[in-house]
């Protein structure tokens, strides 16, 4: 039967697979469109919500079979983020997952609950290092009481597998710190144990780098290993390593060529195809060239070895998968972006020879997600730019997405606690609470469209990953966020129809950059620790140079009301004009290649944390009951077939818990051994 524009709505629940066949559901549960619950579980500082697919239901047939068949292919390299992230996790998973399931004996302990939620915090960071700091999670219960449970329930877990759990080895998935050998430290299984930063440098001194002119994103997928003491890679392809994992991959984008909106559609998943059964990154070039170029249609998608911020040396691509519905209305909106990029360019505060004199092909759209997997779930992004090879999109364009029903979810989903807790005065909660949303949405497109387009690299000079190294990420995302910051203070934005006042839209976006950066981002971090993560990074050291800065003309001003710290914008056309001089330099950093500028920005700015301050901040912070981090459960697609075994519908549904659907995942998208 077929239910129209109530299918997102359903909460489904499901029961779990059994030696991979499919259990249907039990039973359903119809809750209307206005009761719909955003938030599933919360745990640690972690939570879990839902997200709804607008327009899944307007979709042809065609179209839903189309968004079905790229959901599975996601899917199916479930596993092969897993294993990218730590060695041992899919062994751990297995593990664990087994206790959980078959254990009968007393749930009501502390240490059963402190299981619970450290296996839920597992399946959160696809792994036993967190999905933000990199730390290794540290369970509450014993190592006793873990041998206790392996026991009850007839499973196996030993070795390093079972030690690493509890001792202080591999102890940061990627570590990116100054000093130290980022390879050997880190646990991120991109890299063998025995490989170190020499290894791989000289390694890729003499690597394969593509044509002339045209270079390929070396090293992007595969593993790097000793054998008998020479460094070799192990590709991830069909046949090789991952391959049945990728198999099950290309089975499902063969299915979706099938069914392709277009003919330059399916030209594009079968180039996706041909790199995944050759591993030739020639191919991935090739793919993206057609991909970025692939505008028509309602569907589109992100799947591959795509985002580098998980190696510290900046190759290798973690798994990730996004399948996209346009969002029609929204695009029209923000599509003025694409159409005036070379204006944004022309007026960027960038030197003149590091500005590109054709800004080519910027495809900018909203879109409602259908599905994620890799490292896109449970933990999304809110907006998206590729391809991330320099040349293609400066000779053939990019894309940039900004996924709306995941924005809008978080927003449904939020409280304005923590505003009125950390915002200085009234003034700033009113401009926040009447444009948040507005700027979430305009700085993501600004920062996706206009400021990862903007810029050109200096003839001769290398690609960021050998130039800048370590610092590659978060300088590329501070770029980004400046080029945004500068734009959104700029009556343009009136005139192209994007706001109805531009001079309170940026000074709540101003506000909320500068609150995030130098005080509530730090709730995210254990007291002690530094700022690690790429984007928290960035966002610290351009608050943290602005502020320095501007302190002879008192821009910012540090404010301190009965022992708790505000900051508090005294001059924005200044600030504005801080801005667009880190924007230049930063620019400048990338287009020369300046590894010693961007070392001394990152770690002079951007690291290091006032620990009294820091202390402050998670006391102010320990009144609010939502966490830090969120997440989401992924709808559940589900196809009708008539006799023939012909797909005739394709429902949209909600997993009713997050254990339930990492359960079900590991069941029925385990195509990994526990070893690869």
């Amino acid at each position: 039967m077929k239910l129209k524009h109530v299918v997102s709505s359903f909460l489904v629940i499901l029961v779990l697979w059994s030696c991979k066949e499919k259990v249907r559901p039990e039973a359903t549960v119809l809750v209307a469109e206005k009761d719909f619950e955003y938030v599933v579980d919360q745990f640690a500082d972690l939570r879990v919500l839902r997200y709804q697919v607008p327009g899944f239901e307007e979709l042809t047939l065609k179209e839903k079979k189309l968004v079905y068949y790229l959901t599975q292919a996601g899917l199916a390299g479930r596993d092969i983020i897993w294993d990218q992230n730590y060695r041992h996790n899919l062994k751990i998973r297995a593990g664990l997952e087994n206790i959980y399931t078959k254990f009968t004996g007393d749930k009501t302990t502390y240490d059963w609950n402190s299981f619970e939620v450290y296996i839920k915090r597992l399946w959160f960071s696809n792994g036993i290092h967190h999905h933000y700091s990199n730390d290794k999670i540290k369970p509450d219960f014993s190592i006793e009481y873990l041998n206790y449970l392996l026991a009850e329930t007839d499973t196996e877990l030993e070795g390093e597998a079972f030690e690493v759990i509890f001792n202080e080895v591999d102890s940061k998935k990627v570590n990116k710190k100054k000093g130290v050998d980022n390879v050997a430290s880190s646990a991120v299984n991109f890299y063998s144990p025995d490989i170190t930063d020499a290894d791989v440098d000289a390694f890729y001194r003499t690597a394969y780098k593509g044509p002339e002119g045209r270079p390929i994103e070396t090293g992007l997928n595969s593993t790097l290993v000793k054998e008998n003491g020479k460094v070799v890679e192990k590709v991830w392809k069909s046949g090789g390593l991952y391959g049945t994992a990728i198999d099950e991959v290309i089975k499902w984008l063969e299915k979706a060529q099938t069914v392709a909106e277009n003919e330059k559609q399916a030209n594009t998943l079968e180039l996706l195809v041909d790199y995944y059964e050759t591993g030739s990154l020639d191919a991935w070039d090739a793919y993206s060239i057609e991909w970025a170029t692939s505008t028509q249609g309602n569907i589109d998608w992100i799947n591959g070895f795509i985002e580098v911020y998980n190696d510290p040396k900046g190759y290798r691509g973690s798994y990730e998968s996004i399948i996209e519905i346009n969002d029609f209305d929204m695009s029209r909106k923000m599509a003025v972006l694409s159409e005036n990029a070379q204006w944004f360019e022309d007026n960027a505060t960038l030197m003149e020879e590091h500005k590109k004199d054709s800004v080519v092909g910027v495809s900018y759209k909203t879109v409602n997600v259908a599905g994620e997997a890799g490292d896109a779930s449970p933990s999304t992004p809110i907006g998206v730019n590729l391809p991330n090879n320099n040349w293609i999109r400066q000779q053939h364009g990019s894309k940039s997405v900004s996924l709306g029903n995941i924005v809008d979810a978080y927003s449904n989903a939020g409280g304005s606690g923590r505003l009125k807790e950390f915002a200085n005065d009234e003034e700033e909660i009113r401009l926040e609470e009447k444009y948040g949303k507005l700027v979430d949405k305009l700085h993501t497109a600004l920062h996706e469209v206009i400021g990862h387009a903007s810029g050109q690299i200096n003839p001769g000079v290398g690609q960021p990953k050998e130039t800048l190294k370590n610092y590659r990420s978060t300088i590329e995302e501070g770029r980004a966020d400046l080029v945004g910051l500068y734009f959104v203070m700029d009556p343009k934005l009136d005139e192209l129809g994007l706001v109805d006042n531009w001079e309170e839209t940026a000074k709540a976006s101003y506000d909320g950059y500068i609150r995030n950066g130098l005080i509530t981002q730090l709730i995210r971090i254990e007291l002690g620790d530094d700022v690690e993560e790429d984007h928290m990074v960035n966002r610290q050291w351009v608050s943290a140079w602005v502020f320095e800065k501007g302190s002879p003309d008192n821009v910012i001003e540090k404010l301190t009301r009965d022992g708790k710290t505000y900051y508090n914008i005294n001059d924005y056309e200044a600030l504005r004009e801080l801005f667009g001089e880190l924007l230049r330099e930063t620019q400048r950093i990338k287009s020369e290649g300046d590894f010693k500028a961007a070392q001394e920005l990152v770690e002079g700015y951007g690291v290091k944390v006032d620990q009294a301050l820091h202390a402050e901040v998670l006391d102010r912070n320990a009144q609010f009951k939502s966490a830090p981090y969120s997440g989401f459960v992924n709808p559940v697609l589900v196809p009708t077939t008539n006799e023939a075994g012909e797909i005739i519908e394709v429902e949209v549904l909600q997993p009713a818990s997050f254990e339930e659907q990492m359960l079900n995942y590991s069941a029925s998208y385990g195509f990994l051994s526990s070893k690869n």
